[in-house]
Order: C-alpha cells, then sequence, then structure tokens
C-alpha cells in the first residue's frame, strides 16, 4: 500500500527530493563525516552497511514513512535525508524528519528548500492540515532550523522516544494549514 502523500519526486530549483533506493547505499554513506556532530540524531548512517539498513527501514512501511534523498541540483550529489513519517491519512497529518544533511550544505538554502517542497506538497497538493516536527530537546540547531520555517513550539514530551542507552525528551512543533500561507511567504523569500 502506498502513502496519502504520494512518493513522487519534489523538485526545487536548488534541490531534488526523490525517493530512496537500495541503490544509494553508497551515497548515503558518504553523507556524514563527522558523526559527533549528529549526537542527538540517532541511526544516521556512517558506512554503507549502515546505510544498506537505514534505507531498507525507511522503505519498509510506505503508508507511514516517505523517505526522500535530498540532491544537490548544483552538482547531483545526494545531500542528505528527509521524510514524511507518522503519516495519518484519515487525520490529514504527517510528521516530517529523518532530516540531516553534509556538513557543506548546513547552513545553506538546502533545507529550508526541502521543507518548503516537503510542505507545498502537503498542505496544497495533498490537503493536509497538520505537520508535527520533533527533536531532542537539546538539539538547538535543529530547534532553530524548525522554528524558522515558521513552525510552532508545542511543547516538551518526556521520554518519548529511546534514545541511546536512556530516553528522549522530544521538543514538538508544530504548523497547520492555516499557518501555512504566512510561513510560505517567509519561506519563498528565504529561498529565492
Amino acid at each position: 500500500m502506498s502513502s496519502w502523500l504520494g512518493t513522487g519526486a519534489l523538485v526545487g530549483e536548488r534541490v531534488t527530493l526523490r525517493p530512496f533506493t537500495v541503490d544509494d547505499a553508497d551515497a548515503l554513506a558518504q553523507v556524514v563525516a563527522d558523526p559527533d556532530r549528529f549526537r542527538w540524531t540517532s541511526g544516521v548512517p556512517i558506512d554503507v552497511d549502515a546505510a544498506r539498513a537505514w534505507i531498507d527501514t525507511a522503505l519498509a512501511d510506505p503508508e507511514h514513512r516517505v523517505a526522500y534523498a535530498v540532491v544537490d541540483n548544483t552538482d547531483g550529489t545526494l545531500v542528505g535525508s528527509t521524510s514524511f513519517y507518522d503519516i495519518d491519512a484519515t487525520s490529514r497529518a504527517t510528521a516530517i524528519g529523518y532530516t540531516f544533511y553534509a556538513e557543506r550544505v548546513q547552513g545553506t538554502t538546502v533545507n529550508p528548500t526541502a521543507k518548503f517542497l516537503l510542505m507545498r506538497h502537503a498542505f496544497e497538493d495533498c490537503g493536509a492540515v497538520r505537520i508535527v516536527w520533533h527533536t531532542h530537546a537539546e538539539n538547538a540547531q535543529s530547534r532553530s532550523a524548525i522554528a524558522k520555517l515558521g513552525a510552532q513550539f508545542e511543547g516538551l514530551l518526556r521520554k518519548h522516544r529511546r534514545f541511546g542507552d536512556g530516553w528522549r525528551t522530544t521538543a514538538q512543533y508544530a504548523m497547520t494549514d492555516d499557518d501555512w500561507p504566512e510561513a510560505k511567504a517567509h519561506l519563498v523569500d528565504r529561498i529565492s
């Protein structure tokens, strides 16, 4: 079964989001140069075997997760990942996450463009009413990036997810279809 959000490519000026394939393992394994920079993100693949396993997991449940390879249109290289997950067609809601990028594109227009493509597709093409983001409460870089998208902080979810040998407190952000027009205008300014 496929997702209510579909699985087609989303193309922007700077990046293309396309569904992962098993053939992406070698390129995905090259994305993370310094695993310490991703200490707040569990499961980021750092070698080919881990990348294969990551892709297999990402593709295992297409009704509830659609995983995209983020391709930099300037040189055609795979520079990261992002996904729709916790997809709920009945409530027309989803989360965006499983996002990580090569260091060379962090702080550029890659992330805001990728998120713009996802949000525009969900809200405008698919009729979504709510998108959620989850991140480790202590991941200041991720929290800042999510807030810059126009998402509103909704609170902390204590012991929300397993993390290493313990539990993660998750910072939750969300945007509704009512918020989208203003956020969209801001993102278009940011990425143009």
